[in-house]
C-alpha cells in the first residue's frame, strides 16, 4: 500500500498559495530561469509568469528577481520575500503532515487500495 499524502492549499484574503506555485519557485530557485523551470513542470513560459505575477500580486513584492535575455542569456532568482514564501509554505505543510500523519494512517487503513 502506497503511503497516503496531504495536499495543501492555503486560502488567503488576496489569493492562494498551493502546492503547484511552490513547485514554480521552488523550480525558478533550481533552474536559475522562468523559462526552465516552466519547461521542467511541463507549463508553458506564459503560464508561468502569470503564477509569478499573481505571487507577487499576492505578496506585495516580487518573489522573483528576472534579469531580461538576449545576448548573454538572463535569469531568475527568488527574491527574499520569495524565499520566505517557500520556507513558510513548507514549514506549514511539515506541521499539518505531523498533525495528520496517524488519521491519514488510519483512513488509508479503511480505503481500497
Amino acid at each position: 500500500m502506497t503511503a497516503p499524502t496531504l495536499s495543501l492549499r492555503i486560502d488567503l484574503p488576496g489569493g492562494r498559495i498551493g502546492p503547484g506555485k511552490v513547485a514554480l519557485l521552488e523550480a525558478i530557485a533550481r533552474e536559475g530561469s522562468i523559462s526552465a523551470a516552466g519547461r521542467a513542470l511541463g507549463m508553458s513560459y506564459k503560464r508561468a509568469w502569470d503564477l509569478v505575477d499573481a505571487l507577487n500580486r499576492l505578496v506585495g513584492t516580487p518573489v522573483v528577481q528576472a534579469s531580461p535575455g538576449g545576448h548573454g542569456g538572463g535569469g531568475a532568482t527568488l527574491t527574499e520575500a520569495g524565499r520566505e514564501l517557500v520556507e513558510d509554505y513548507r514549514a506549514i505543510q511539515r506541521a499539518a503532515e505531523d498533525a495528520a500523519g496517524p488519521r491519514l494512517t488510519r483512513l488509508a487503513g479503511r480505503t481500497a487500495g
